[in-house]
């Protein structure tokens, strides 16, 4: 389809000599009605509509002298709209694309664990988080937490231990 392109003659416009207020009113109904049957959404129809009338009235004074002004504002107010919709399209193809995977629920060791973990103290909690879950070398967290190597290795022991203590205390309490 090929795209015509018309020039007006100054002054020769469908709406010269109108204010952009007069020809709002006297179109902006007309346009809103097109734009909703194009969009089959009142809210897409009004909003592409009033951004369609907000470019216009930056550039009223050429606009008045185009043969019909409301045909620029249509093609403004469609093109809105398909920009919106291929937004929408590419938003929900991101999200299928995306789309955070349903995780089980932790099980009951995972619960034990966690639980046990809070109770540390947090110097020891962080030792055993870096060492056991960010697999971290002992000189990579020593440099981490600015200590020497034999502070994380302590941490780590002291930590293990009160682990298993309140880990094995769990099992005992379950049992019974």
């Amino acid at each position: 389809m090929e795209t015509v392109v018309r020039v007006p003659k100054p002054g020769a416009g469908a709406a010269a000599g109108v204010s952009f207020d007069e020809f709002y009113g006297a179109n902006v109904h007309r346009l809103m009605l097109q734009m909703y049957a194009y969009t089959a959404d009142v809210g897409a129809a009004q909003d592409a509509v009033q951004e369609a009338f907000s470019r216009a009235w930056a550039r009223w004074d050429r606009l008045a002298t185009y043969d019909e002004p409301a045909a620029w504002i249509r093609r403004v107010a469609m093109n809105v709209a398909s920009n919106r919709w291929r937004r929408v399209r590419a938003a929900r193809a991101h999200a299928r694309y995306h789309r955070e995977e349903v995780v089980a629920e932790p099980s009951p060791d995972r619960v034990a664990l966690a639980r046990a973990l809070r109770s540390l103290p947090e110097k020891h909690r962080r030792a055993i988080v870096l060492f056991h879950i960010a697999d971290l070398a002992i000189a990579e967290i020593a440099v981490q937490e600015g200590v020497p190597e034999s502070t994380v290795k302590s941490w780590l022991h002291r930590g293990r231990a009160a682990l298993a203590t309140l880990l094995t205390e769990d099992e005992e309490d379950d049992r019974a």
